[in-house]
């Protein structure tokens, strides 16, 4: 139960994110890639954030 606790807790601190994803439109447009609303279209995966509900999306 405490090894659960703690990964839950890691999640949502944060910790399991790389520091260099995307967290805009302009960092996301420079990786080319695009922001998607909510999802990406096959064959494009998520690699960060543009805003709140939108992805950056890159093949």
């Amino acid at each position: 139960m405490k090894t659960e606790s703690w990964l839950v807790l890691w999640v949502e601190k944060g910790f399991g994110r790389s520091s260099l994803e995307p967290t805009n439109r302009e960092e996301c447009q420079r990786e080319n890639g695009y922001c998607g609303f909510v999802k990406c279209r096959f064959p494009f995966v998520i690699i960060g954030r543009c805003s709140t509900f939108f992805f950056c999306c890159k093949k």
